[in-house]
């Protein structure tokens, strides 16, 4: 590892110091988050086991959903295991290749479950604007067709965030990051160096995945609820909401959780790090918390 006027020239090796300002505190801290990943873990694996297990549930929605507890799953394990070993086994070094595939998971995973809940948005809205064709839609073949796009999206959309940090890159101010995992632009502003080309091409992915979904999920759900208030029946009205509600918890805990640590950590200049960084960590995994339990308790055919 070379040095020069301050800099270090490729780093083979970063250090992951967690929650500034509360390293004192961090190994109490990773109690709840380690009881959140445990109970994701469980949740999602039971959702996953009912859904293969019971023949009735192999409907578009439910497997949609079985998908959505695999991203979770490995969402939160991408993450969960080294944080913990910053908080407890005070393990806070990991390889900069490691770092940037760790990097590459996350938002891979995080981008396919945005994909997962625009299919389920899809589906919703087909089974209630349009329920006569729902079922010669939404066959076999083509879910697997929207499982394999949506990955396909995510992993080729993401990678191209990794060439510039390892081909153009080469000298950083420092080797250590804010942060208890790693993060596109949190790894980019240790640079020292021109960083426009990763910050662009970041606001492409981030536009062209989240907020096309983000649009087209609104859409899909605006459309949804003028279709049912006018139903004329109030029990037709009441079941045919019933079956989206669920999709509309979900999708509002994912983005409301993730646009609001977003605006935070750019735009809350008097908010304390720290701060940033546990809205950060929770928003990657309170979605794979809630998401079972959301599922469990408003869909009856899952409860029962």
């Amino acid at each position: 590892m070379f040095k020069l006027r301050g800099t270090v020239f490729m780093p083979p090796v970063l250090t992951l110091i967690g929650i500034p300002g509360l390293e004192s505190l961090q190994f109490w801290i990773g109690i709840p988050f380690c009881a959140m990943y445990i109970i994701a873990l469980f949740g999602n694996s039971l959702l996953l086991v009912i859904i293969k297990s019971e023949r009735s549930l192999h409907e578009p929605m439910y497997l949609f959903l079985a998908m959505l507890g695999a991203t979770d799953i490995a969402l939160s394990t991408c993450i969960l295991p080294k944080m913990l070993g910053i908080f407890w086994f005070h393990l806070p070094k990991i390889y900069f290749d490691a770092c940037l595939f760790q990097m590459w998971l996350i938002h891979t995973f995080q981008s396919i479950e945005s994909g997962i809940l625009l299919a389920m948005a899809l589906d919703c809205y087909v089974a209630n604007c349009d329920p006569l064709r729902h079922a010669t839609v939404f066959t076999h073949q083509l879910l697997t067709q929207i499982g394999v796009g949506v990955t396909l999206r995510a992993a080729l959309l993401v990678a191209p965030c990794l060439i510039p940090i390892k081909c153009l890159l080469k000298y950083y101010r420092t080797t250590v990051v804010s942060r208890s995992y790693c993060e596109h632009m949190v790894i980019v502003r240790l640079a020292a160096e021109d960083i426009r080309i990763n910050k662009i091409y970041g606001l492409f992915v981030a536009f062209t995945i989240l907020g096309f979904d983000t649009i087209f999920i609104t859409l899909f759900y605006i459309q949804i609820f003028l279709t049912v208030f006018n139903l004329p029946q109030k029990d037709a009205r009441l079941k045919a909401f019933n079956t989206c509600i669920a999709h509309i918890c979900v999708f509002l805990e994912f983005y409301l959780l993730g646009f609001f640590s977003f605006f935070t950590h750019r735009l809350g200049f008097h908010i304390p790090p720290y701060i940033h960084i546990l809205l950060s960590n929770l928003y990657l995994l309170v979605p794979s918390l809630l998401n079972p339990i959301v599922y469990g308790v408003k869909t009856k055919q899952i409860r029962y």
